[in-house]
């Protein structure tokens, strides 16, 4: 808080986005939660399409809920009272929206477990559906094509295998890149950044930490 007094608190939910959320100020507190693609429809009641990459306030989703749930968090004294706030909100909000077909969860999944180097065009083939249809339920269940879902997922492993000090060239080799100015080109398209830069992000690095024995397809 600045010496003059000033505050200022808010809730915010951020789409699957391909650029990062940055919060910048003085004694800056706040609860975090990622949400599965697989859940998140169902729990923030707004097709991920209509979030569209964009970050809106959380009163624009739910209301006086989210004016609510920010409320009780300002007035919790500990982090085991926000926290316990929070996952009791996430409990009551799950399963009130509607579900994604069985074929984009085994899909997404697919992608997840391939670290983003699975086909779109197999994925297709084992669903049995078109490229077309499957295309189309990924971008209104999920917010993205599946393409590009699983070039975000390879990046997310490629991003953490940085943070933990690998070599540049080794993570383009067993990450599925081209070539180095290929991952660096990734990095720079999703983060405006260089490898070395992104690799000594303070919250990529306390991503094991905080979301320790979590994968990018876990609710949190």
């Amino acid at each position: 808080m600045p010496a003059s007094g000033w505050q200022q608190r808010g809730t915010f939910v951020a789409g699957l986005l391909s650029e990062a959320v940055c919060m910048r100020g003085e004694n800056t507190a706040c609860v975090e939660v990622r949400l599965s693609p697989l859940i998140a429809r169902a729990m923030l009641g707004v097709s991920p399409v209509d979030l569209d990459g964009s970050t809106i306030a959380l009163d624009d989703v739910w209301g006086r809920q989210g004016a609510r749930i920010r409320e009780q968090l300002d007035d919790a004294t500990s982090w085991e009272d926000r926290f316990a706030l929070t996952d009791a909100l996430l409990a009551r909000q799950r399963g009130r929206g509607p579900t994604v077909d069985p074929e984009v969860a085994w899909g997404w999944e697919r992608i997840v477990a391939s670290r983003g180097r699975v086909r779109v065009e197999d994925l297709a083939i084992e669903t049995g559906w078109s490229r077309k249809r499957l295309w189309g339920r990924f971008r209104s269940q999920i917010g993205l094509p599946p393409k590009r879902v699983a070039r975000l997922v390879r990046f997310h492993h490629a991003a953490h295998r940085l943070a933990s000090g690998e070599s540049v060239s080794q993570i383009a080799a067993e990450c599925g890149y081209a070539d180095q100015s290929h991952l660096h080109r990734e990095v720079r398209a999703f983060t405006a950044m260089a490898p070395t830069t992104l690799a000594d992000t303070p919250g990529l690095k306390a991503d094991d930490v905080a979301w320790a024995g979590r994968g990018v397809g876990d609710a949190s």
